[in-house]
């Protein structure tokens, strides 16, 4: 185990030294990480992750945490209000219609899947992750506004879809008598609990940041470890009053993020620690899970998988765009670019823990073959589409004036980590009236 630990540290480091090099062969470090784990893992035998099930699941269970709370946290609202009618439409309209779409599907088309078990497989495989696409989204060519509200989307609708997973696991345990009648009803109380404890403690801590840095009582080199105890404090504490942690750190940081007044670096420590737990579960989920569900894929699971990446995706966005004002390029591209990642992962390793194996056979190969396929289809598509839809948008607006480039933070270890699109060029200022020729 010491040997393998080794091991992974060392790809870790390596990683960090040619990531911006492997921009040019437009690898991810989800795709980077889960071919790893492929190559090295079981089949190889050189990377032994024998970890017990109370270890995995720890780890999905932080990397779940910190992710939503920072994906809340870093939102502006003041920022969102320019594009608020696209956000309502893509997560209020949009959403809940991708995962009726995608439960209707699984229950017709997956074996040993239906009701509750539905729920969850069109759930757990709606929220999408914008660091698959990461190329896309510092491509200075697309245009700063469709690459923030695919930003944005993708940092909330992972948060919206949890307490529908989380109940879903509910009724499918409920339905395998693991757990009481009252499952679901005893879960909707969680949830509940944990939205209104987690907006509490959110504004609460961040009143108290805002006014001890504004006070000289903070220091700011330590306030991003504060917050990353913030949002497990989130997490831990909502478990012990009988809420959902889950909602609790995301609804936490929602309410943080619109109080605390402090800059945005305080938040990137919780981001980097965020990013090291994912590049580990994108390793785990090469080296781990996808051996062990690769016997079970069915020709339903990847004919599902496809759907869920084109179908399932692409027309509830265009259904809930429609009269948006965006033409119908435009709409297309921001449907294709729903990949799914580290969300879902997280959603399926949370299933081995609450169902029985009978219960988690039926979802986890569907749901690894979908994260597969989308690694590959949206890793390889990211940078060409995103040209050409660059070249085709900036045509049509040729001859219009451009709004500043906002710096995007793209979720996750992205293909160089954590990326910045470029500055606006300064205008030249006048000559001064009493300057030589």
């Amino acid at each position: 185990m010491d040997g393998s630990l080794s091991l992974v540290l060392l790809l870790l480091f390596l990683w960090c030294l040619c990531s911006r090099r492997m921009e040019r062969f437009e690898l991810t470090a989800p795709a980077a990480f889960v071919l790893l784990g492929l190559l090295l893992g079981e089949g190889a035998g050189v990377l032994d992750l024998g970890l017990p099930h109370a270890t995995v699941k720890a780890l999905a269970e932080i990397t779940l945490v910190w992710v939503l709370f920072t994906d809340a946290a870093r939102l502006s609202f003041r920022a969102l209000r320019p594009e608020l009618g696209l956000y309502v439409r893509l997560l209020g309209i949009g959403l809940p219609l991708c995962v009726g779409l995608g439960a209707l599907l699984a229950a017709a088309l997956l074996p040993g899947v239906s009701g509750w078990s539905a729920l969850y497989v069109g759930a757990a495989l709606a929220p999408t992750d914008a660091a698959l696409g990461a190329t896309m989204m510092v491509n200075p060519v697309v245009p700063a506004r469709i690459r923030r509200v695919i930003n944005v989307e993708s940092g909330l609708n992972d948060g919206i879809a949890t307490p529908l997973v989380v109940l879903a696991l509910a009724g499918v345990s409920a339905a395998e008598h693991t757990a009481g009648p009252d499952a679901t009803g005893h879960a909707l109380v969680q949830l509940a609990a944990g939205a209104a404890y987690g907006a509490v403690l959110g504004l609460a801590a961040g009143w108290l940041l805002r006014t001890t840095l504004r006070n000289g009582w903070a220091a700011e080199d330590f306030a991003g470890a504060g917050v990353l105890a913030l949002s497990l404090l989130g997490y831990t504490s909502a478990l012990a009053i009988g809420g959902n942690g889950f909602v609790a750190a995301f609804v936490a940081g929602l309410a943080f993020g619109t109080t605390h007044g402090a800059p945005p670096r305080v938040l990137l420590y919780v981001e980097q620690s965020g990013a090291l737990l994912s590049a580990l579960v994108w390793l785990a989920f090469g080296a781990v899970l996808l051996p062990e569900v690769f016997a079970q894929i069915t020709w339903q699971a990847v004919v599902y998988a496809v759907l869920s990446l084109t179908v399932i995706r692409m027309l509830p966005v265009a259904l809930c765009l429609a009269g948006s004002g965006l033409d119908a390029r435009t709409v297309g591209f921001i449907a294709w670019f729903g990949p799914r990642g580290l969300a879902s992962i997280i959603f399926g390793l949370l299933a081995v823990e609450e169902l029985t194996p009978a219960g988690a056979r039926p979802v986890l190969p569907v749901i690894a073959c979908t994260v597969l396929l989308s690694v590959l289809a949206h890793g390889l598509t990211s940078e060409p589409l995103a040209n050409r839809y660059g070249r085709a948008a900036a045509a049509k607006t040729a001859g219009e004036p451009t709004a500043p480039i906002e710096e995007l933070r793209v979720r996750g270890m992205a293909a160089g980590g954590l990326h910045r699109t470029p500055k606006p060029q300064q205008p030249t200022p006048p000559p001064r009236p009493d300057a030589p020729e």
